[in-house]
């Protein structure tokens, strides 16, 4: 099992993530959220980040958990003196100023924003502003850490990424939790793509439960919207056919739940329209916390566990956008 971590602002405009600088290279983003605080998604990232610097690949681990930051812990690192709450507050002119050696050599670490809450609620200008940073990085993959709950923050970083990993525990609430990240991470990029003030407005109520339009799924959203405008719903329906989030569930014990991921890839199909894929799983591993405990990075510390060869495949599968199939 991947242990545990710690654990927005209303906008006025939202940004579409993908409209950022364009990157000087080629290089992908990936992201990993999940909602909910507690389900191993920070050490999971430390973990995959390890895994692919040793497979050859440039990484830059991001912890966009900003105000309870807290990745360096997994890479056995000290808080870093410049973070990314430095260049979100302009202390730091570039991003790239925060960014840090690890113990392996092609894994380097932006660390977050400990302890400043401000940054929590970071302003339009300072997300573009950011989003376009991320872009620049040198790397071949830039992972970001996401923060717990589903802000704006939150969901556009998501939804910036070429890979978008989504974490859940085997358990009821944390299930829960991250359908709902998914849903609303759908609907704030058809908002994002919409091409009236009209059919936002749509897009937002279609979110509420008790809204009288009966809008119950994306394809409701886009029938009633095509009534009206062919071509707007065209638009929408690009955007939920170009989203494929991937799932992984942590801390799984036996095959009964190692199935919720297929559980959840059959749900996004049926109520929201998604090809979403479930990427893998990871068994619960004592080898993970006693790891922890000792602040060591635990693909270092207990390559040979169980856990630690799942991670292995799921780095392989993610790279190759290849997902589980219906094994155990």
């Amino acid at each position: 099992m991947i242990a545990v971590d710690g654990s927005g602002a209303t906008a006025r405009s939202v940004p579409d993530p993908r409209s950022a600088a364009a990157p000087r290279t080629a290089r992908q983003i990936w992201s990993i959220g999940g909602g909910k605080g507690g389900i191993g998604k920070s050490l999971l990232a430390a973990s995959l980040g390890w895994q692919l610097a040793r497979m050859g690949q440039r990484v830059v681990l991001v912890d966009a958990d900003l105000g309870g930051a807290n990745l360096h812990n997994y890479l056995g690192l000290s808080a870093s003196p410049c973070t990314l709450g430095d260049f979100i507050q302009r202390r730091a002119s570039s991003i790239e100023d925060a960014l840090c050696d690890t113990l392996l050599p092609g894994l380097r670490l932006v660390s977050g924003a400990a302890d400043l809450l401000s940054a929590a609620n970071i302003g339009h200008l300072q997300k573009l502003r950011l989003i376009g940073q991320l872009r620049m990085l040198e790397a071949d993959v830039v992972l970001i850490d996401l923060g717990a709950g589903t802000s704006y923050n939150v969901l556009d970083l998501f939804l910036l990424s070429d890979v978008s990993i989504l974490v859940v525990m085997p358990e009821p609430a944390s299930i829960e939790v991250g359908y709902r990240f998914v849903k609303s991470a759908l609907y704030r990029r058809m908002r994002a793509a919409a091409p009236t003030a009209e059919i936002r407005a749509l897009v937002e109520s279609a979110l509420d439960p008790k809204s009288s339009l009966g809008l119950s799924t994306p394809a409701d959203l886009i029938d009633w919207v095509e009534a009206d405008d062919a071509g707007a719903a065209a638009v929408l329906r690009r955007e939920v056919a170009a989203f494929p989030p991937r799932f992984v569930v942590n801390g799984v014990r036996n095959e009964a739940e190692v199935v919720v991921g297929h559980q959840l890839v059959a749900a996004c199909t049926r109520y929201l329209g998604l090809a979403a894929s479930y990427a893998g799983f990871v068994h619960h591993d004592d080898a993970v916390w006693q790891a922890v405990r000792r602040r060591r990075p635990f693909m270092s510390e207990a390559p040979g566990s169980r856990a630690a060869g799942e991670i292995r495949d799921l780095a392989r599968r993610l790279a190759r956008g290849e997902d589980l199939g219906h094994g155990y």
